[in-house]
């Protein structure tokens, strides 16, 4: 191997701008959880006004933590594994540039308008017509460089890393831009192209996808690249990881019927959406088995790295959210998970404990790179904040695990005579105590993040960027 200097560095700008975004969003989008989660105890915290109501910051709190936070954290990542793997610069400053500012006028775009009411409906889609054109070109911005990138690669190989971000780009557009078909009637409000049934398929065809390929393939591209890299260990098995990727792509895309069980939709259209989700439960834990099993001979570090800990036990959480949610799709399960709680568990282990926490993770091995530091400025915060993530996911799935079984069975309980055993109003006043766990849980998680700022604003104020280009301007040349 020999090592030359390159005479351009990586675009870390970039990068830099992505983490820091995450965290900001990571507080602003969980602070709103824990405030919704709070109404649902209190509803006075409602306040009386249409803007502050749930039915409008419930779906600015889902846009928060999936576009501004996940999203952030997936340019971020997605940007610096590129050019790292690749060894190049990204294709265009200026492109990467627009990226950032126009995910970030999406964002405050979905700020301004869901509390004020302008809405789709459409669950994770509710972004109205204006906001998602500019979406979509900020999106395919973002695959012409991320392709391009690839394209003038030194590498001969594309590190699969790669490959799950590649399909994550492609697939959310084609998702993004085919349910978005609308027709405009004003500037803020439009009606969706499809109707009925078809409405609903292609909903959930795109809603389902959305954690299948925004909230897991992209993550995953992340997995391959910074569990490897923190524990210092090659990738368990790289064939498992291609046989992996091309599982796992080829079967999520059909498992969105299981949202539509019980529905108007047609009975073997549900059916095959319940068989490809529970299928799909094979590639889910080849991919959480060879993560883990990259730690082999590793395992001691998990007693001093709490950024390695972040990272496996993201895993270990993508493992059983991976499990349940086929579990979940089968339809004498689902008659009595759905519409309760339950489901709002099952999302959030995913959503804490798998795409937050590996988030997290990633962001902690990145920031001292991009600064030109050894490491964090203190380890300490980092465990403090492993903590306070995991025992709020803990108490926060639990809590809805129980609260949405006692749900579904209150609800089906009938008396003798064929009447219902309980009212609605009973269901509710048995959630109650759930409900406080579950604010409580979401509040250890949020103040986690605070830690996490803190340590990120400490880190970067004794930083040095200067060294850090300088060191990306290293590049390894030569011999493969």
């Amino acid at each position: 191997m020999s090592t030359a200097i390159s005479p351009t560095a990586y675009n870390y700008k970039v990068v830099r701008q992505f983490a820091i975004m995450t965290v900001v969003w990571g507080i602003l989008g969980m602070g709103l959880g824990v405030f919704i989660a709070s109404q649902l105890v209190w509803p006075q915290l409602n306040l009386d006004l249409p803007w502050t109501s749930f039915g409008r910051l419930r779906p600015l709190h889902t846009n928060l933590v999936i576009f501004a936070f996940g999203g952030c954290a997936l340019f971020g990542t997605s940007y610096y594994v590129v050019q790292r793997t690749c060894q190049t610069r990204l294709i265009s400053d200026s492109m990467a540039a627009f990226t950032f500012w126009g995910w970030q006028a999406v964002i405050v775009g979905a700020l301004i308008t869901l509390p004020m009411g302008y809405t789709t409906t459409k669950e994770y889609a509710e972004l109205e017509w204006p906001l998602a054109i500019l979406l979509a070109i900020v999106w395919v911005t973002y695959g012409l460089m991320f392709f391009g990138t690839i394209v003038k690669r030194k590498t001969k190989h594309i590190y699969v890393g790669n490959w799950f971000y590649g399909a994550f780009i492609v697939v959310t557009a084609m998702l993004h831009i085919v349910n978005h078909i609308s027709l405009p009637v004003s500037l803020f409000k439009s009606y969706s192209a499809y109707s009925g049934a078809t409405d609903a398929m292609i909903q959930w065809w795109y809603g389902h996808n959305a954690v299948g390929f925004f909230l897991t393939t992209g993550f995953l591209g992340m997995m391959y690249y910074f569990v490897p890299k923190q524990a210092e260990r090659p990738i368990y098995s790289y064939r498992l990881s291609i046989v992996h990727f091309w599982a796992l792509i080829t079967l999520y895309i059909w498992a969105g019927p299981h949202h539509l069980h019980y529905t108007a939709l047609p009975d073997w259209a549900q059916s095959l959406g319940m068989v490809m989700s529970i299928i799909l439960l094979a590639p889910s834990w080849g991919g959480m088995i060879n993560g883990m099993m990259t730690l082999s001979g590793a395992w001691h570090k998990l007693r001093t790295d709490p950024i390695l800990r972040f990272l496996v036990v993201s895993l270990a959480f993508y493992g059983m959210s991976t499990f349940e949610g086929p579990m979940m799709a089968i339809k004498t399960v689902n008659s009595l998970s759905h519409y309760t709680d339950w489901t709002i568990g099952h999302v959030h282990a995913g959503a804490l404990g798998w795409v937050a926490m590996i988030s997290i993770g990633a962001v902690y091995h990145m920031i001292p790179k991009l600064y030109g530091r050894e490491q964090m400025h203190s380890i300490g915060l980092i465990n403090a904040h492993f903590w306070l993530a995991t025992i709020g996911t803990v108490l926060y799935i639990a809590s809805m695990w129980v609260n949405g079984i006692t749900q579904g069975l209150m609800w089906r309980a009938i008396n003798d005579d064929g009447t219902l055993t309980y009212s609605f109003v009973e269901a509710l006043q048995a959630s109650h105590p759930g409900y406080i766990v579950r604010a409580l849980g979401g509040a250890f998680f949020a103040s986690g993040m605070l830690l996490m700022a803190y340590n990120v604003f400490r880190t970067v104020r004794a930083a040095n960027p200067a060294q850090a280009e300088e060191a990306a301007k290293i590049v390894v040349v030569g011999a493969h």
